[in-house]
């Protein structure tokens, strides 16, 4: 009885939202985020672990993945693409943490870098037949191109070479879209099936924490790094747009996953 009550709770709420406009819809979404990313600036007290949790979440979300293809023997619903494009920003920020961090974040992305390359191989060779081209129409020269070019105009002004720099801003712009072709595809399915969504939704939070924690430093800052672009310098707020872009990129989903894991729906039908 009292599943029941839940249940038919959440139903309630989740109907309500849905007669709300898109703009009370942002709103209550923005208002949640801060709430969040309040809470945690208050009970996490070193910051940098915001990077690492997102960074273990991704990596689960591969695992996930690694999962499915194993078990079902099928890479239906995934986004070759947009694997692709996480294996280049992967690579690249794998060869900047090696020359100037050398960290626990070079050992994650090293990790994940060779999980994505499995899942690559597996889409392309072992489990080609269940991998739905004609669904996957978001080319990857729309995501590299314009993330390259920003990096050459935009990018952190560090002691490292620019070279470096260049590569850091590559895959910071690279990173915020790389989940285009995947949502892309999600949205040409119309159904996605469990397995893909826990997977997308992994991401949606690995990015939700990264973002928390670009946020907390301008508030720490009290907003110092924002005023840097009376300077002239550019990088911290476009990286931070960045990451903001694509938190919001994957709300929407997240929005709709959620109400149909509360709803014990297994299979995610996306709005048309």
């Amino acid at each position: 009885m009292g599943k029941r009550r839940g249940v038919s709770a959440v139903n309630m709420v989740f109907g309500w939202l849905r007669q709300q406009s898109n703009k009370v819809k942002i709103a209550l979404g923005i208002i949640i985020s801060l709430i969040l990313v309040v809470f945690l600036k208050f009970t996490v007290r070193n910051h940098n672990h915001f990077f690492i949790a997102s960074e273990l979440i991704h990596a689960t979300g591969i695992l996930i993945l690694i999962y499915k293809l194993t078990r079902q023997k099928t890479c239906s619903g995934l986004s070759l693409k947009s694997q692709e494009v996480t294996a280049i920003f992967l690579a690249v920020r794998l060869i900047c943490s090696i020359n100037m961090e050398g960290d626990i974040h070079t050992v994650l992305d090293f990790a994940t870098l060779v999980s994505t390359l499995w899942v690559i191989y597996m889409i392309r060779y072992k489990l080609k037949a269940s991998y739905i081209k004609s669904l996957d129409t978001c080319y990857n020269y729309y995501v590299l191109v314009p993330s390259a070019i920003l990096a050459l105009v935009i990018n952190p002004s560090t002691s490292y070479s620019y070279f470096h720099r260049i590569l850091w801003a590559f895959c910071v712009y690279t990173e915020s879209v790389s989940v285009l072709p995947q949502l892309r595809l999600m949205q040409n399915a119309q159904i996605i099936e469990p397995f893909t969504a826990h997977y997308v939704f992994a991401l949606g939070i690995a990015r939700f924490l990264a973002c928390a924690h670009w946020i907390i430093q301008v508030v720490e800052t009290r907003g110092h790094y924002l005023w840097l672009l009376g300077a002239g310098y550019f990088w911290f707020p476009v990286a931070l747009i960045a990451e903001i872009v694509q938190t919001f990129i994957l709300a929407d989903f997240c929005y709709y996953y959620v109400k149909s894991v509360m709803e014990g729906q297994l299979v995610l039908k996306m709005p048309v």
